[in-house]
């Protein structure tokens, strides 16, 4: 019984499995409550924690099939283009004040992030760990082992921060008079990358363009500024 439990639980199919039913069960929720507080991806990710804590389970066991959920973001992201496509010549007209405003929210991320690490007393490891918070998982975890930062702690910093803008984003930029299309995609985009933008879809095709333009070039801006920002601080 105990060797056809370990069979079942180290087969890719149980990590594929428990993260599709997590996030269809997530889903419901969100359907059920109508509320974008109650974020499937929060829900999913807390219910596979959960198992994986109660059940004893290694984390290593649920990623022999996690792993190819996660290798699917990289086409996942790509479809992004699509919205894009469809707007660009939209992206055209306002393209400096987009790239403008990528840049300062990209500059205000890696140094709000990293200054509030300092600040509470962490050490520069911490900082130059969650310094490319607003980046794309990939990006920001090769930006921290470059820096010298804990690739584990920007990965779940990354996951918080995509999560909350994905929860809130878009009630907090109305709250400060944010509404034009263009600023709230370009917004979620560059703060809360991936989940931002799936938020930024549902608000409608203008926002997702401008959100999945934002990831990208926001990715590439982190990447450059973040080693010369944290020189000048650190």
């Amino acid at each position: 019984m105990i060797l056809a439990l370990k069979e079942v639980l180290s087969n890719p199919v149980f990590g594929i499995t428990l993260t599709l039913v997590a996030y269809i069960i997530g889903m419901k929720v969100r359907r059920r409550l109508k509320t974008n507080i109650a974020n499937p991806l929060l829900i999913a990710s807390v219910l596979i924690i959960a198992l994986l804590v109660v059940g004893k389970i290694p984390f290593d066991t649920y990623n022999q099939g996690g792993r190819f959920i996660t290798f699917l973001l990289g086409p996942a992201t790509v479809a992004l283009a699509v919205p894009l496509y469809r707007n660009i010549e939209l992206v055209k007209k306002n393209m400096s004040a987009i790239i403008s405003a990528i840049s300062c929210g990209s500059v205000v991320g890696v140094l709000s992030a990293s200054l509030i690490a300092l600040v509470l007393g962490g050490d520069k490891t911490i900082a130059f760990s969650v310094a490319p918070k607003s980046v794309t998982s990939p990006i920001a975890i090769e930006i921290s082992r470059i820096l010298g930062g804990i690739p584990s702690v920007t990965g779940a910093v990354v996951a918080v921060t995509g999560i909350t803008g994905a929860m809130i984003g878009p009630e907090v930029l109305k709250l400060f008079g944010i509404r034009h299309p263009i600023a709230v995609g370009t917004a979620l985009g560059t703060a809360s990358h991936g989940m931002g933008t799936s938020r930024a879809v549902t608000e409608g095709p203008v926002q997702g363009a401008m959100s999945g333009l934002s990831i990208g070039v926001a990715g590439v801006i982190t990447s450059i500024i973040a080693p010369l920002l944290l020189k000048l601080i650190t």
